[in-house]
Order: structure tokens, then C-alpha cells, then sequence
């Protein structure tokens, strides 16, 4: 079933029972009632598919219409309505995609109806539909929920994992090699503020809907749930620790640069300390009058350089005692 053979933009329509037995519905059969009254009923939509939208205000209302059809939304559990508007990310594992644009899964739950919309492939919903495909899908409203925020949150952990893993490999560089670090320490800072940019609310959203979802979820589901918003808490915690990191890293290796070049400044400053009186012996003696002294004599130039050899080191030692090289 896609949005190609129907014509409201259905991706995925299952009827599914009490046993998490799912069975698919043909699109055009969506306004009759579900035939087994203890199960529930999930359609996952297309909001590119132009008929969506239309389909969606035929079964609920303006609000939730407006709210599900939205072009950016952020994580948030609002109650409206005797249901339930809950807006939820997950990472963007599409290939050639990266991670940190993170894809929106829309939903509206209604008693024993759930309607979820989305722009963009959520692998954690693909993984949902086949788990009801081989009859092993969740077997309540509550169930649901909770199975795909779980979904979700287990494909936002390696993720971050990996970038913690980056930022530890960019940590031991620094020590020998903090030349251009600097690019590469930017862009995984900023996968991280935009993952965060998400994560955290998503974390909210999921602590509301555990206090105000009680019309939604079961107890058991409950204690799941809080085990989820307690990952997503270690997730926003490692983001957080890791925006400190790249903050302390990034002012080391500025101070590592600023220190290279203070030292090389060092080192112009005192060679031109060393040639700045050689400089003025040579245009003081180069000048073209009479009078010169050493004009007349065959070893005043041997002299001359002998004597410039002994001021530089001389200035170079004087140097050196000052610690300044």
C-alpha cells in the first residue's frame, strides 16, 4: 500500500487486535468501523500526497488538522479534545541523509483510533509495520506508544554514541596534532546543537504524555515509558557534556595557536633585536662621503666582520641570559 494506489495518501492501514494480529484495510474502506471493537486501528499517512490533508479534516478537526499538517513542528504532548496530539523525532538513518536532520512522526490518538502522518521515511516506523506484518506488533493504543518512542530512542543512542566516540578520537589528536581540528570540531558541534534541538524537548514531550496520558497509556506501559524518558535524560545529558567539551577543546586549541604565534612573534622580535645594530653599522659605514674610517685600509672589511660576528654574539648571549631564547 503507498500513496500511488490510493487516493487519500495511505502509507499504512491495519486493523489490529487484541493479540497484535494485524490485518491491512483497503484505503477506500477506511470510513467503516473497525469490525474487532477490542483492538485498534492505525493509518500512518503521507502528508505529500495532496488528498491527505482533506482526509484528515474529514475525521477530526481544525485543530488537529492544522496541527498534523504543520511544515515544522517540534516534540510536544498536547491533550485536546478528549485525545491526545503527541509530535515526536527520531534520527534521519535515510541513506545519504545525516543524522542530526531529524524526521517528525505527526500523531492523533482517539480512543482505540491512531492516525500518524509523516513527510519523510522514520525507520522506526518501517521497523513498526513489520513487526505487525509478523504478527509480533504491540497490542494496545498504549502498547503502540510506547514500542515506537522506544524505537526511536534505541536508534538515537548509537548515533550519539558514535559522536561521543568522534569527539574522544578529535581529544587525543589535539595532543599531538591540533592543526586543523578546528573544521572538524565545528561540525561535530554542530550535528550536536541540532541534535540536541530536539532531543530535549522530545524528552519533555515524553514526560507530559507520561502525566497527562493516563486516558492512553496502562501501567505497565507507564513504567516502560519512564525507563525511555530516563535513556533520552542520559542523552541530553551526554549532548549537553559534549557541547562543554567541544567548548573547552576549541578554547585549547585557540590557545594553542595563539601561543605558536606569540612564539614565533618571539622569535622575528629577537632575531631583528640581534640584526637591528649590525643593520646600522653596515648603513652607517655604506654611506658615500669622504672620511670613512677603514677607506685605506686592506683589512678594515675582515675587521668590520669580526667585529659585527662579536656584537651579535654578544647581543645573543645577552639574550639568553634574559631567557628571552
Amino acid at each position: 500500500m503507498n500513496d500511488v494506489t490510493n487516493k487519500i495518501g495511505a502509507l499504512y492501514a491495519y486493523d489490529i487486535d487484541k493479540n497484535g494480529l494485524a490485518a491491512q484495510i483497503d484505503p477506500s474502506h477506511l470510513n467503516e468501523r473497525p469490525k474487532n471493537t477490542e483492538g485498534y486501528r492505525w493509518v500512518h499517512l503521507d502528508l505529500e500526497h495532496p488528498s491527505a490533508r482533506d482526509w484528515i479534516e474529514a475525521q477530526t478537526d481544525q485543530i488537529v488538522a492544522d496541527s498534523l499538517t504543520l511544515d515544522d513542528t517540534r516534540p510536544r504532548c498536547v491533550p485536546h479534545n478528549g485525545g491526545l496530539l503527541l509530535n515526536l523525532r527520531g534520527v534521519n538513518l535515510n541513506p545519504q541523509s545525516d543524522p542530526e536532520d531529524m524526521v517528525s512522526i505527526r500523531m492523533w490518538i482517539c480512543g482505540q483510533m491512531i492516525i500518524s502522518v509523516r513527510r519523510r521515511k522514520l525507520m522506526a516506523v518501517v521497523a513498526l509495520r513489520e513487526a505487525l506484518d509478523a504478527g509480533k506488533g504491540p497490542k494496545s493504543v498504549s502498547a503502540f506508544v510506547t514500542y515506537l518512542a522506544e524505537g526511536m530512542t534505541e536508534r538515537m543512542t548509537p548515533v550519539i554514541d558514535g559522536l561521543v566516540d568522534q569527539l574522544d578520537a578529535l581529544e587525543e589528536i589535539s595532543i599531538d596534532k591540533p592543526q586543523g581540528l578546528r573544521a572538524e570540531l565545528a561540525d561535530l558541534r554542530r550535528t550536536t546543537i541540532a541534535l540536541r534541538r530536539y532531543v530535549g524537548p522530545q524528552r519533555e514531550a515524553l514526560s507530559r504524555l507520561g502525566a497527562e496520558g493516563g486516558g492512553v497509556l496502562n501501567k505497565d506501559d507507564q513504567i516502560t515509558l519512564r525507563e525511555i524518558i530516563d535513556r533520552i535524560t542520559r542523552l541530553v545529558e551526554e549532548m549537553d557534556a559534549m557541547r562543554e567539551r567541544c567548548g573547552i577543546l576549541n578554547d585549547q586549541l585557540a590557545d594553542q595557536r595563539a601561543e605558536e604565534m606569540n612564539r614565533n612573534t618571539m622569535v622575528l622580535s629577537v632575531v631583528a633585536a640581534i640584526f637591528l645594530p649590525l643593520g646600522f653599522l653596515t648603513g652607517l659605514l655604506g654611506v658615500n662621503v669622504g672620511g670613512i674610517p677603514g677607506a685605506e685600509n686592506k683589512y678594515a672589511f675582515t675587521l668590520l666582520c669580526l667585529m659585527m660576528v662579536i656584537i651579535g654574539g654578544a647581543i645573543t648571549l645577552l639574550f639568553k641570559r634574559l631567557k628571552w631564547i
